[in-house]
């Protein structure tokens, strides 16, 4: 496995944001080819505009289909080769389009085994998080969502505690096999701020915490968020498990905003992506930043390792060296059969009298 050099499939993203600037920019690093093998789902002509538009020097070469992929290269594979309208700075439905065409080839070529690990592009688009658990990962803080992208309102009601074990038990899981921590702390952020009525807190959250508890699941909590980030107690955990999207994002923004990026735990395939989305206010300006894509990138290829070493020992566990010891129902079998008694040795000892 440390001789395997990785394939990561990539996808274009929002044509008219910096995805195409950013991926290119990526690899215009030679070492980066030295770690894996890029496979970039996009379109051809639209990569080369925006080459030309930037004055972007990265050499990629264009397939038409899988069996063309190479080591040592970029590979472009031309899932959209019809004239795409390119309106930089601007989300249009021609830009969704060829973004969601390009995802919806990417997981089917990885169905195929064409690839190892998934990277998305940026696009300004919540479809690529309705599966599986947001995880923000940054080098000192992980946060994961209750509920993703809800709006305020509802949130009360979609928290319940099964929802809220569920989405713990995905944490956990991730952290321990992708992520290799061994015995997990999660701390679990409270709904409603400090005062008033703790209500979800009482009656959901808390009896959440107990039945992780009693599943060997070290979560804490709940902790008031404001209090929990100020004063840097989420250096004391694994992960934070925050009610909300804005409860968590926020402070992961504030915290690890250059560094950090998305990764969609508890699915098959290892998914990762940039933090920021298609950033279209500075599309067509060459000066985004490839450094969120990179770390999106390395960080899928170590998850996808990690889980390779994970699962290896698990699929042929060793036997069992000990008998275990039988219980008395097994004494039965044993037992000698009525009437056949064998008969009691006399005494021969001297009795007192003789």
């Amino acid at each position: 496995m440390e001789n395997k050099k990785i394939r990561v499939g990539i996808t274009h993203g929002d044509t008219n944001g910096v995805g195409y600037e950013i991926i290119l920019k990526a690899f215009d690093d030679p070492t980066m080819l030295e770690l894996c093998t890029p496979i970039i789902y996009g379109s051809p002509k639209v990569a080369t505009y925006h080459c030309n538009v930037m004055g972007l020097q990265t050499q990629f070469s264009i397939l038409s289909r899988t069996e063309g992929i190479r080591d040592d290269r970029v590979n472009l594979l031309a899932v959209i080769d019809d004239e795409i309208k390119v309106d930089m700075g601007h989300k249009t439905p021609e830009s969704t389009e060829a973004a969601r065409i390009v995802m919806k080839q990417a997981l089917s070529d990885y169905e195929a085994g064409v690839f190892d690990v998934l990277v998305c592009g940026p696009e300004d688009s919540a479809e690529n998080e309705q599966e599986g658990l947001t995880l923000l990962m940054a080098e000192n803080l992980n946060v994961a969502f209750v509920t993703n992208k809800l709006a305020i309102k509802d949130v009360a009601e979609a928290i319940t505690k099964p929802i809220i074990v569920d989405k713990a038990k995905t944490l956990h899981q991730a952290l321990k096999r992708d992520l290799r921590i061994s015995n997990p702390r999660i701390a679990v952020l409270a709904l409603n701020p400090t005062g008033g009525t703790h209500e979800e807190e009482d009656e959901i959250i808390v009896p959440a915490i107990d039945e992780l508890a009693q599943q060997g699941i070290q979560a804490f909590g709940p902790y008031q968020a404001d209090e929990f980030f100020g004063t840097g107690a989420y250096l004391r955990f694994d992960a934070v498990l925050a009610m909300y999207y804005d409860q968590g994002m926020a402070p992961f923004k504030a915290i690890a905003a250059d560094e950090g990026i998305k990764f969609m735990a508890g699915l098959p395939i290892v998914k990762t992506a940039t933090m920021h989305d298609a950033q279209y206010d500075i599309a067509g300006k060459g000066v985004a930043d490839p450094t969120q894509l990179r770390h999106a990138i390395w960080q899928a290829i170590d998850i996808w390792r990690n889980r390779v070493n994970y699962d290896k020992p698990l699929a042929h566990p060793l036997p069992k060296l000990y008998h275990e010891k039988r219980d008395d129902s097994e004494k039965v079998r044993f037992a000698i059969p009525k009437g056949k008694e064998q008969p009691k040795k006399e005494d021969k000892r001297p009795s007192e009298e003789s």
